[in-house]
């Protein structure tokens, strides 16, 4: 596996006053369910897994994304536009008592994400479309209040997938494979993931790797997929040919 494109994920953080933005690495696979197999057995031998994993050694993640009615950030990433958003509900597993709304941006081949705890009910109203304004100390939410006013942004499409991570200290590096990924038929099976049946891509499997500054030697070996190149891969688009 070569880094033929690699964008870069953003965190920003506030220390005294001023706001400072560390830069985070992300390379994007898609391989196919052997290489996965082969990849993952690597990968347990070198690496701890996330302590959020379940006896299987993997978790699901449940997403629903927003766009306008003219499909905005769907066509903005088709169309490789630099600088972009999307907003997205998200939680893990069955816990749908703790749920984040999610901000992803790029801008000029940098990417970052911003993300705030919503309530239930605070999520329901999104999905009714019953949304009050909300108070200046939930930024993000108002900030998606203000875009439901002005752009129509609307619930669109759920992104259902099962992710097995592996983690590595030095480099602060993430591995994620995301198997199954699926959708379902409308954006209330939000909250009802097991109807969520419609499988976009199988038999493969989207790698990512993300990092802080440099990928260590040790994990560039661990992931070399041979053949396979960095591309872009949204499974956001992916979930959309069902629409």
């Amino acid at each position: 596996m070569t880094a033929t494109m690699t964008t870069t994920m953003m965190t920003m953080t506030m220390t005294e006053g001023k706001c400072y933005i560390k830069l985070r690495h992300e390379r994007k696979h898609q391989i196919s369910r052997m290489e996965d197999l082969v990849l993952t057995g690597r990968l347990s031998k070198l690496f701890a897994r996330d302590r959020h994993a379940g006896p299987d050694g993997s978790y699901r993640v449940t997403s629903l994304y927003f766009d306008t009615p003219y499909d905005k950030a769907l066509r903005e990433k088709a169309d490789g536009i630099s600088r972009r958003e999307k907003f997205r509900l998200r939680y893990y597993g069955t816990d749908i008592n703790y749920l984040k709304l999610e901000k992803k941006f790029k801008i000029g081949g940098m990417c970052g994400k911003r993300s705030q705890r919503i309530s239930t009910e605070q999520a329901q109203a999104l999905l009714e479309g019953t949304l009050e304004l909300p108070s200046e100390d939930e930024p993000l939410l108002l900030e998606l209040y203000s875009k439901i006013q002005g752009q129509l942004l609307r619930p669109q499409t759920v992104v259902c997938y099962d992710r097995e991570a592996f983690l590595f200290e030095p480099g602060n590096v993430r591995i994620t494979l995301d198997r199954k990924i699926r959708t379902g038929q409308s954006p209330q099976d939000f909250f009802r993931p097991d109807l969520c049946l419609l499988q976009v891509i199988d038999p493969f499997t989207v790698l990512e790797v993300k990092y802080d500054e440099m990928l260590p030697e040790i994990v560039e070996m661990a992931v070399q997929v041979p053949g396979r190149q960095a591309s872009a891969c949204s499974k956001y688009a992916l979930c959309r040919r069902f629409d």
